[in-house]
């Protein structure tokens, strides 16, 4: 057995005697609104601690992710890095309030992310906690725009402009423990706009509703034939439109994204999308609009790699069962760079996507245990390879 998965299991009462560091730092990030785009206060708070802790290297890169570098006891090994999103679904114009109880932190985004932020910049404690040095160095760093809109800017200006190789990658998201992710789907996120006018100038004739071409859309889209392998899905997200109970809708907005482990397949499928959406808009004389807000390749590692391994033993060895799923997230960065990296989860919890998003406390420490334990295994030269 390998001596970090000896090491880990003692690791999780420890991590819990500095439990007030860690939910303060994770109730002082989950306070600051952080809107894709709008990620400036947080990341500076995120500095400043990472300098009280005194880590070895703390600066912004070009992007203004903010990153702190600990530095590692060899000199000609690659670095470590350890990465969340600091950006959250929630808008600037909601009360961003932490509730904690014995048992259970809530507040909005928390699971996505503000745990998982607050435990990257608790790091540096916990290694001295832990009595833990690197042989690499270990870069933490906290990615703006990832979601949504953002198209993971962050992690992909921090890779492009970082000026030398990784060793491997570990990406920390709230939730859920247990979650082992070594593989991304591919992935085209899409908007469709719809504009009519509501009168014919010349005519005064009543043109369509926004809404319900849209809705036409919908249909026809959820009744193309999608094949089990590859494995493809469309998820219909959000529509909204419309200003007044009693009026047509003059404007409408559809969101939706193509997932496929085939890049292949989803061309295929917004091609045919397209189609319908062309279709739609010359029988019907309006204005749609189709275009693309982010993409992703199908990017994975194979589960006999070292890393899918280890961490795997690493989960296991906590008494959790790993989960192996595809992920739209910072982990496809990374694999399309060539880099090993996993996604793991701190906790378990409920609400996620809502205001009142709760997580379990006790759970956590297995959580930071096993991110430890992969930082290690990755230390260890699972990776080099």
């Amino acid at each position: 057995m390998e001596d970090y998965l000896e090491k880990v299991p003692g690791f999780v009462e420890r991590i819990k005697a500095i439990q007030e560091v860690i939910l303060t730092n994770i109730v002082l990030i989950g306070q600051i609104p952080a809107p894709t785009f709008k990620e400036r206060k947080r990341a500076e708070f995120f500095l400043d601690r990472l300098s009280e802790f005194q880590v070895d290297e703390c600066s912004s890169d070009e992007y203004h992710n903010p990153i702190g570098i600990i530095r590692g006891t060899a000199n000609d090994t690659p670095p470590i890095f350890v990465v969340a999103h600091l950006d959250t679904f929630f808008k600037d114009d909601i009360v961003y309030h932490y509730t904690l109880k014995k048992k259970y932190l809530s507040g909005p985004g928390l699971l996505d992310n503000s745990a998982g932020v607050g435990v990257l910049v608790s790091l540096p404690e916990i290694f001295r906690a832990l009595d833990l040095r690197f042989k690499s160095d270990i870069v933490l760093a906290g990615v703006v725009q990832s979601i949504g809109r953002g198209n993971l800017r962050g992690m992909r200006s921090l890779l492009k402009t970082w000026p030398g190789p990784i060793r491997g990658g570990v990406c920390i998201e709230g939730f859920e423990l247990g979650r082992l992710n070594y593989f991304s789907d591919g992935m085209i996120r899409c908007e469709i706009d719809c504009v009519v006018d509501l009168y014919d100038d010349t005519k005064e004739k009543r043109r369509a509703n926004a809404i319900l071409i849209l809705n036409e859309v919908i249909n026809q889209t959820l009744q193309l034939s999608l094949p089990q392998r590859p494995r493809t899905k469309i998820v219909i997200g959000k529509i909204s439109g419309g200003f007044n109970h009693g009026k047509t809708a003059p404007r409408a907005n559809l969101g939706f994204e193509i997932r496929s482990d085939s890049d292949d397949m989803i061309k295929l499928v917004f091609g045919r999308i397209k189609d319908i959406v062309d279709g739609i808009d010359h029988e019907h004389d309006v204005s749609l609009k189709l275009k693309t807000v982010s993409n992703l390749r199908a990017t994975r590692l194979k589960f006999n790699h070292p890393l899918v391994k280890s961490a795997a033993g690493v989960i296991k060895n906590l008494g959790i069962k790993p989960v192996g799923q595809p992920t739209e997230s910072e982990l496809s960065i990374f694999l399309s760079h060539g880099i090993p990296a996993v996604t793991l989860g701190v906790s378990r919890g409920k609400h996620m996507l809502m205001e009142n998003a709760t997580m379990e406390i006790e759970p956590m420490f297995k959580g930071i245990a096993q991110i430890i334990g992969v930082i290690m295994a990755i230390d260890s030269g699972v990776c080099d390879g």
